[in-house]
């Protein structure tokens, strides 16, 4: 009982938020507000006709999956699939590049949904009163343009890259990667494109199928296959979440198809714009709840965000595709996609603000402690998956959004240089055993990759995409009076990533010349890049052998003195190069399509937005701002939004000094820097950090074990009462018929002795009677 109270004391605080914007009293300039809200709700659910030219963005992915089956079939053994796969997806990336042109020219509506064919109908009743559609169809907006475009842009890029790093596995496995490849992406395409929830579920299941392949595409090497199964696991929790609310969502709306669900979602808007918050029934409040544990779960937040870290056993292209710029993006676009959903939930939205804040700040605590350089790469897109989460939590879908697009890029090219690195020193990620890895011949371009990279996440002011994108988040979360609290997490996250992401920087790509190759030199295989270990002995194209500070050649041991690094080519070097630009690129984009930028305009014409304006209205009306769009809390005395682009710039540079004083100042090996010494100052914390805070343990210690312990116990149970009864009931009629067998033996003699010894006992019970 005293633990539901604390439950209900904890949710009330946090819809609280929501709760004060929905209680208030409309005025005039909220019911305007109200007003437009109705206008944009009446357009999106009344979306117009979409050409079927379309429909070529998902089938061509699907297309390049055909062909890399073939060539598996036909026994291929050539770059042929990856050829295929690039163009099929840089076909796609072209298809949707005009999608986005007409929908902004107004040749194609915003929205539109064009259908391919029918897929699912169920009806019941009579007549068409009562029935499930779901064809297969693409809802067009300007959301689903955004999306897109990273999502088939990258896949394009980051094909090529895989092209040249995953040639030592050229043969069955290289089409084998390029046919799940491709699959991903028709699946990611179904995901985003699908008209309707139960063909997002599709694509939905389909990423995480494509993701445990790619996970544990090295299948000989056991933590491989444990880390593909634990993703696969660990996401069938949060997508029961999803499921179930795709069912509730058919069972009320009696549709799974946006534009309806839009429509009729329409009146519990209005009503929420009045401060009627009453009006809307519990049932409509449960499904973004279980919605967002779906998303949750896809999005590697808390609880469920351990699978995503020990995904990196998969190929590095993996790393850079899925789990850091489109799957895992899966469950911010449900949110923004299903916005108007949750924006009717007292509890959904501070929900998962407070979680992704919680997420930002536990992943970024670990990723500082860790030595393997692509790990620390996982937790930092855990980190800041949590940022786009606490973006949506806070009301700034669009600056949620532009951080989406702008981390899909400069991520993917974080780990794309993380993975020419392993690449090239026979599978080495430890930062300890690596040092000046940007100043050897040959690795200047994946130097300058991890900078551009490095300054975007770490939010370098004014220059990166990543510090406007930021910006937006931490402004909006010190703007709202109700997450404050969640504006400080988010600012403290923000200081520890600029640390974490140039520790590594200065530890690796400056500094004293030094490596040590990884276990693949010894030809162990089954690591990052199946047979580099092999090629890394005699490959030399710029063999350049490291020396340390005394001018000794940089091997760890005699064992690695022959060892030659060997240096990424023309595919690898022209990806890095492109996203290097791109990165800087988009920055344009937070100054042109409106006074917040390209990306916000495109969220304002799309359902990530457009119930919002009622939010807002509530929101001005609570705090008597008039016209305003809702009321702004200020950053001691000053605008909040002003504020944070002055605050968060400095965090950033604090972070960065920081890395640059303990991991580079003074530093002459790769193995030690003055940060060792202050290990001792922060007890057991540094520790438990490299331990991920033991969450692993725990999780195996009261989930797994005991899910094992009944499992061996109703095992016994099983095989000892189930089957010993059903046995019994067996054995039962058959001991009676062996003891029976003998007495019908065919033998004369045998018949007469049995008959004697019956009359026997006959006569004896006869006598005894008597008696």
């Amino acid at each position: 009982m005293g633990f539901m109270m604390t439950l209900s004391t904890i949710l009330a605080t946090l819809a609280s938020p929501i709760a004060a914007l929905a209680q208030s009293e409309p005025v005039h300039a909220a019911q305007q507000e109200a007003g437009h809200a109705a206008a944009k709700m009446e357009a999106i659910a009344a979306p117009g006709v979409g050409p079927l030219w379309l429909l070529l963005i998902p089938v061509l992915p699907l297309v390049g999956f055909v062909l890399s089956a073939l060539c598996a079939a036909f026994k291929v053994k050539s770059k042929l699939p990856a050829w295929l796969t690039v163009l099929c997806l840089g076909a796609s990336f072209a298809v949707t590049l005009a999608m986005y042109l007409q929908i902004s020219s107004g040749q194609i509506a915003n929205p539109s949904v064009a259908t391919g064919f029918e897929w699912i109908r169920v009806s019941w009743g009579l007549g068409d009163a009562h029935s499930i559609v779901a064809n297969f169809g693409l809802y067009i907006d300007s959301l689903t343009c955004l999306w897109m475009l990273f999502v088939t842009g990258l896949a394009t890029l980051i094909g090529l890259y895989a092209s040249e790093y995953m040639a030592g596995d050229v043969g069955a496995g290289y089409c084998r990667f390029f046919a799940a490849f491709n699959l991903f992406v028709f699946s990611m395409s179904c995901l985003v494109m699908g008209d309707n929830l139960l063909l997002l579920y599709l694509g939905w299941e389909g990423v995480g199928l494509c993701s445990y392949l790619l996970i544990g595409y090295f299948y000989k090497k056991p933590s491989a296959v444990e880390a593909g199964k634990k993703a696969f696991i660990v996401n069938r929790i949060g997508d029961l979440g999803l499921a179930l609310g795709l069912m509730l969502t058919a069972v009320h709306f009696g549709s799974i198809e946006y534009s309806v669900i839009f429509a009729k979602a329409q009146p519990y808007l209005t009503a929420l714009s009045e401060g009627r918050l009453g009006d809307i029934p519990a049932v409509v409040q449960l499904i973004p709840v279980l919605l967002m544990i779906g998303a949750f779960g896809k999005s590697a937040q808390l609880p469920l965000y351990v699978w995503l870290p020990d995904a990196m056993e998969g190929p590095t292209p993996v790393s850079a595709l899925i789990h850091a710029a489109t799957m895992v993006t899966a469950g911010v676009y449900l949110i923004a996609r299903t916005y108007p959903l949750f924006l009717l939930s007292e509890t959904a939205l501070p929900i998962v603000a407070w979680t992704g804040a919680l997420t930002a700040l536990l992943a970024a605590t670990i990723g500082m402690a860790q030595f393997d350089i692509k790990r620390i790469m996982a937790y930092s897109t855990v980190s800041q998956l949590g940022y786009m989460f606490a973006g949506l939590g806070v009301l700034t879908s669009g600056g949620a959004a532009f951080h989406v697009f702008t981390h899909a890029f400069f991520k993917a090219m974080l780990f794309l240089s993380c993975g020419a690195v392993m690449h090239g020193f026979a599978g080495q990620l430890d930062l300890r055993k690596l040092s000046g890895v940007g100043s050897m011949p040959g690795w200047r371009v994946v130097g300058i990759a991890m900078l551009v990279g490095c300054l975007n996440l770490a939010g370098f002011p004014v220059i990166t995409s990543g510090y406007w994108s930021k910006d937006m988040i931490l402004g909006e979360a010190f703007a709202n009076p109700h997450m404050v609290a969640i504006g400080w997490i988010l600012l403290l996250t923000a200081g520890l990533t600029a640390y974490y992401t140039f520790r590594v920087y200065f530890r690796v790509f400056v500094g004293p010349k030094y490596f040590e190759p990884g276990d693949e030199v010894h030809g162990h295989g089954g690591g990052d890049h199946g047979s580099h270990g092999a090629d890394a002995h005699g490959a030399d194209a710029h063999g350049h052998k490291a020396h340390d500070e005394h001018g000794h050649e940089g091997h760890g041991h005699d064992a690695h003195a022959h060892f030659h690094p060997h240096a990424p080519g023309w595919a690898i070097n022209t990806v890095l190069a492109i996203l290097a630009i791109a990165a800087f690129a988009v920055i344009g984009l937070r100054f042109v399509g409106g006074h917040e930028g390209w990306v916000s305009g495109l969220i304002e014409h799309s359902s990530a937005n457009y119930a919002g304006h009622a939010m807002y209205a509530a929101a001005a009306s609570h705090a008597g701002a008039g016209g305003d769009e809702h009321a702004h809390a200020t950053f001691f005395g000053y605008d909040a939004h002003t504020a944070m682009m002055y605050v968060s710039g400095v965090v950033g540079f604090i972070g960065i000094a920081v890395a640059f004083v303990l991991h580079f100042v003074g530093r002459t090996t790769a193995a030690k820097s003055r940060a060792d010494a202050l290990l001792p100052l922060v007890g057991p914390l540094a520790k438990w950090a490299q331990g991920k805070w033991y969450v692993d343990e725990l999780y195996n210690a009261i989930i797994r074990v005991p899910l094992l312990v009944l499992a061996h116990l109703f095992h016994l149970i099983d095989k000892a009462i189930v089957d010993g009864i059903v046995d019994l009931f067996g054995w039962v009629p058959k001991f009676t018929g062996s003891s029976l067998r003998p007495s019908q033996s065919g033998v004369l003699h045998g018949y007469a002795l049995s008959m004697a010894g019956g009359l026997a006992v006959l006569v004896l019970i006869v006598v005894m009677v008597m008696k």
